[in-house]
């Protein structure tokens, strides 16, 4: 049969899960949602649960599978598998290692799943063979990667890269983190929604109305539709948000001056096509062009699996 991966990327709303062959080809999917809301023993049991469907669904012989790994979102020791902090699951000083170990008996590892995104594109997509690469992945909030010198970076803790929190305006809009005008309280999902329920209020009209009340987030689906409707208030707040994108794009450039800069995450995968012209144009203003001229601006390849990828990637480093 040949050896078998089972990759995994938990998030705060869904666990998409996918066995990958020796030719490290996506041979079958599952996808769960991850009710956060039930607690600890309940993620576990889904996750638990989407690595049996994996195993069952696609025929797979358990004594086939070399490993396990996942991304997650979170501050995670990526030797010991503890996840220190994670901001939307109820993890702290946890470890999932354990756990999934004792089910399976099979090895395990996690890391976060920013870093697993641009480690999935950068050995598997479209930043393959740059030395050095920014990954932005804009999504509820905006998380990020950075490879450098050809090494995934990850700081002192296992915690570098946290791109959405890099600080734009001091005096700016509360982030979900506590501090005040950081990157993703400007062009992330939770302020584009934010910027659209104050334009409602205004007695804006807006075909948004409808979707704004369906989660705590507007969906990208539902951006897309609106911006292909041409709906003013749409059109206004997508562009006040890439306006910011790109000064922090433009920020990173300045400070890494990367061989590319990779753009993933929901928002790009419904609206790259929209998106990359207009923060192209904008990020003029904010890097220099000296830097800006030898940097690639690109959208991720992977989409919805460079984290599944990454996690391939991570397995293979351990594994030798």
């Amino acid at each position: 049969m040949g050896k078998k991966y089972i990759c995994l990327d938990i998030g705060g709303t869904k666990i998409l899960g996918a066995v990958l062959d020796e030719k490290d080809n996506i041979a079958f999917k599952v996808k769960k949602k991850t009710k956060v809301n039930k607690g600890i023993k309940e993620i576990e049991k889904r996750i638990i649960d989407v690595i049996d469907e994996l195993i069952k669904e696609s025929g797979t012989d358990k004594n086939d599978i070399e490993a396990i790994a996942a991304g997650a979102p979170g501050v995670i020791n990526q030797k010991n598998g503890e996840i220190i902090y994670a901001p939307n699951l109820p993890w702290k000083n946890y470890n999932l290692k354990e756990v999934v170990e004792k089910e399976f008996g099979i090895p395990f590892y996690i890391g976060n799943d920013a870093n697993l995104g641009i480690l999935g594109e950068w050995k598997y997509g479209i930043a393959a063979e740059k030395e050095n690469v920014v990954g932005i992945f804009v999504g509820t909030g905006i998380g990020g990667g950075l490879v450098i010198n050809n090494k995934l970076f990850t700081g002192r803790r296992y915690d570098a890269g946290e791109l959405g929190h890099m600080i734009l305006n001091t005096e700016g809009p509360y982030c979900n983190c506590g501090q005040r005008g950081c990157f993703e309280a400007y062009a992330g999902k939770v302020a584009i929604t934010r910027e659209i329920k104050a334009q409602i209020q205004r007695g804006r009209k807006t075909v948004l109305k409808d979707f704004i009340d369906e989660g705590p987030v507007i969906k990208s689906k539902a951006l897309k539709y609106a911006i292909e409707a041409k709906d003013s208030v749409a059109l206004e707040v997508m562009d006040n948000a890439i306006y910011y994108l790109a000064a922090g794009t433009g920020n990173l450039i300045n400070i890494f001056s990367p061989d590319m800069v990779v753009l993933g995450g929901g928002v790009l995968e419904s609206l790259g096509d929209y998106i990359m012209p207009l923060l192209k144009n904008y990020v003029k203003r904010f890097a220099l062009p000296e830097l800006l001229s030898g940097t690639e601006i690109v959208q991720s390849k992977l989409g919805d699996d460079a984290i599944i990828y990454g996690a391939l990637a991570v397995i293979k480093e351990e594994k030798g």
